[in-house]
């Protein structure tokens, strides 16, 4: 197939392309700069200038294609106070990117998040999001809950849900904030008594997942990136603070907002959740090392 990829050049499309690239696929990617088109062509893959705001180039390249992963999100934003913004163009881009792909029954598959959908019990793919309360996080339930409408508009459409933490060398996500904020507080803390649980999933897994989702996946699928069905936060404190050689501590709630700044609004989530639908659908076998063993290979605590 003839695959357009958004992010193609982010953290799991850079494990994406060149896997979809070895199933035999043709991979053509979006790329915002100069540096993202040659790092796309290097690998093999076939590269296409614009971001998510260039409506008519997503339109374009998906009607060109046999079939799109929707990976782009603007993190940059969504993290420094603007997650609604981002939510709100990561809609436009769904159905810019959606709506040449009516009738064809080509597949689309969607990157989502899994953090809050189910507080304090183990998700399913079964479990759909909450939308009613107009918040930043209700907009991108939406969109996702959208592309999954899109199966009754003639479009193998899916969501993968991703864990908190889709971690491995080089991330720059969750984990590495965490390690970055334990640094600079002199201190690994978590919130409560630290047993809230996150999901996790190694980036090579998340990667091969979204290769099988648009291979595969049937119209209207839900599926889950999760490797871990929890982790507690206080056993990535511990790991963090080993791995730092500094006091481990739980933070105050009033506290939380200035130890852990943006990440505040995430690190008291209890956000369990199962793959055992999505195994059991795709024949998906994460391999990858497990969180407390990837923070304990080191990588995350190199640099300063």
């Amino acid at each position: 197939m003839r695959i357009f990829v958004t992010g193609a050049s982010g953290w799991i499309g850079r494990a994406l392309v060149p896997d979809l690239i070895e199933a035999g696929h043709q991979v053509v990617g979006l790329a915002r700069s100069e540096a993202s088109a040659a790092a796309l062509t290097a690998a093999g893959a076939e590269a296409v200038r614009g971001t998510v705001d260039d409506l008519d180039v997503l339109a374009g390249a998906a009607a060109a294609s046999d079939g799109v992963i929707h990976l782009a999100f603007k993190h940059d934003i969504a993290f420094s106070g603007s997650f609604q913004e981002a939510a709100e163009a990561d809609r436009r881009a769904v159905d810019a990117l959606a709506e040449p792909l009516v009738g064809t029954d080509r597949p689309f598959v969607l990157a989502s998040g899994l953090a809050g959908l189910k507080p304090g019990r183990v998700a399913t793919e079964q479990d759909m999001p909450t939308v009613e309360d107009g918040s930043a996080f209700s907009i991108r339930a939406a969109t996702s809950l959208a592309v999954l409408d899109y199966a009754s508009r003639g479009v193998r459409s899916s969501v993968v849900r991703l864990s908190p933490t889709c971690h491995g060398d080089g991330d720059k996500g969750f984990m590495a904030t965490l390690v970055a904020t334990a640094r600079a507080k002199g201190v690994s803390g978590y919130l409560g008594d630290g047993a809230n649980r996150w999901p996790a999933v190694h980036r090579l897994d998340a990667a091969r997942l979204f290769r099988l989702a648009v291979e595969k996946a049937p119209a209207g699928a839900v599926l889950h990136g999760v490797a871990e069905e929890g982790v507690a936060i206080r056993d990535v404190a511990e790991v963090i603070g080993r791995g730092l050689d500094v006091p481990v501590a739980p933070v105050a709630p009033d506290e939380a907002a200035g130890h852990f700044t943006w990440m505040s609004a995430f690190i008291g989530l209890d956000a369990p959740a199962s793959n055992t639908q999505t195994r059991e659908l795709l024949g998906w076998q994460p391999t990858g090392p497990g969180l407390l063993e990837d923070l304990a290979k080191g990588h995350y605590f190199q640099g300063s």
